[in-house]
């Protein structure tokens, strides 16, 4: 077996402490980030779980950056900004890595994932004696598709194996036919010897049985697939919608 397989790109993640300059400061100030002292991850999949503001994606970013990723996404090759606005987080994460080293790797977050289309655009629209960057994403303009069928494009074509994929709500564009054959091209990817650490809200993704779940809200607590919130609150309305729906839709609910 491949010793990716044994350990992982990214092992652990772990705050430096020592250095931490104020606990009253974004976003060291974030009950999560505050109750962060070692995770080890997954060396298949890791998953961030939780509702919005717990810090999955302020995480997320820091240790992309501290692996060397732009901020707002791409490969560690892009350097491009459009708003600093990333945290400081990545300055006191101490990453400890695998015996290997990722031959790929990509930094996709959903809520900038127009700039990065933008970037490749700008990048193609300059001289090059090599072949343009759209031909690595599917041989058309990201802008030119769907914003579903642009980030499966970078998922289907760009990841090629051997790689680090740190993925910020992946799901945001796709369908729920979309969400499961992400779970077949992350399987496949996986079997090359890749690992993938994402945040996300979708019960679909966070499904693959290989994995570490984390929960965050106060810190960072494992969990099973069926113990997330998540799979629970999907399962029971699916499995009793009339029911859900009166009690969402309820006279005394919509009250001030």
């Amino acid at each position: 077996m491949d010793e990716i397989c044994l350990n992982g790109y990214i092992k652990t993640i772990a705050l430096i402490e020592e250095e931490i300059p104020s606990h009253n400061e974004y976003p060291f100030s974030l009950p999560a980030v505050r109750n962060l002292t070692e995770l080890r991850l997954h060396p298949k999949a890791t998953f961030f779980v939780g509702e919005n503001g717990t810090g999955k994606s302020t995480l997320l970013e820091a240790i992309a950056v501290a692996f060397g990723f732009n901020p707002e996404g791409g490969t560690k090759n892009f350097r491009f900004s459009s708003r600093d606005t990333h945290s400081s987080l990545s300055d006191y994460l101490r990453l400890s890595k695998g015996v290997s080293r990722p031959k790929d790797g990509f930094f996709f977050r959903a809520e900038s994932f127009y700039n990065v289309a933008t970037h490749i655009d700008d990048l193609d629209s300059e001289p090059s004696f090599g072949p343009q960057l759209k031909y690595s994403y599917g041989g058309i303009s990201l802008h030119q598709m769907s914003h579903g069928e642009s980030f499966f494009a970078v998922f289907l074509n760009r990841f090629g194996g051997n790689g680090l994929y740190i993925l910020d709500e992946p799901e945001a564009a796709l369908s729920p036919n979309r969400q499961m054959s992400m779970i077949s091209r992350m399987h496949q990817l996986i079997g090359q010897n890749s690992q993938f650490i994402i945040a996300t809200h979708s019960p679909i993704i966070m499904s693959y049985p290989d994995a570490y779940i984390y929960k965050v809200d106060e810190g960072f607590k494992k969990v099973e697939y069926r113990e997330t919130e998540h799979y629970q609150v999907t399962r029971t309305f699916l499995n009793d919608t009339d029911r859900m729906l009166n009690i969402l839709m309820s006279d005394e609910d919509c009250q001030d």
